[in-house]
């Protein structure tokens, strides 16, 4: 993984194999990124998405393997229990232009993935809500 700063702007280059969640993460730890944004495409070899269930609270969890195109990859950071607290949406295309998608947890870059991260003012912090079951942001 590679990264160069620009502006309030992160610029990031992440290598094939490498896992792109915890690259993300630790480069926002090591650029002090409390808040922002996250956009990226590029490839990947393996990737697990899921959907939430409000009725179950339970993410449906699917493993994708294969050689897939990020059509769009989105979302922001924040804090959470004072780390990096990524929120991350994919799009994934097979090599037939079948897409699918659903909340990041994982992903094995296939070829690159490029990113950029911009950096917001201030800090975003999350908290549990019970009645929905998930980490919200505290706004």
């Amino acid at each position: 993984m590679r990264y160069k700063k620009s502006g309030n702007r992160i610029i990031v280059r992440i290598d094939r194999n490498e896992e792109v969640i915890s690259s993300l993460k630790q480069i926002c730890a090591e650029n002090n990124v409390k808040a922002g944004i996250i956009t990226a495409i590029g490839a990947v070899n393996k990737a697990e998405i899921g959907i939430y269930d409000p009725v179950s609270r339970v993410y449906k969890k699917e493993e994708i393997t294969g050689d897939r195109e990020i059509t769009s990859l989105s979302g922001n950071v924040s804090i959470m229990n004072n780390e990096v607290y990524l929120h991350l949406h994919v799009n994934l295309s097979d090599k037939e232009f079948k897409v699918v998608g659903g909340h990041l947890n994982s992903a094995s870059v296939g070829a690159t993935l490029e990113a950029v991260i911009e950096i917001l003012e201030g800090e975003f912090n999350r908290e549990r809500n019970e009645q929905v079951g998930l980490n919200l942001l505290a706004i």
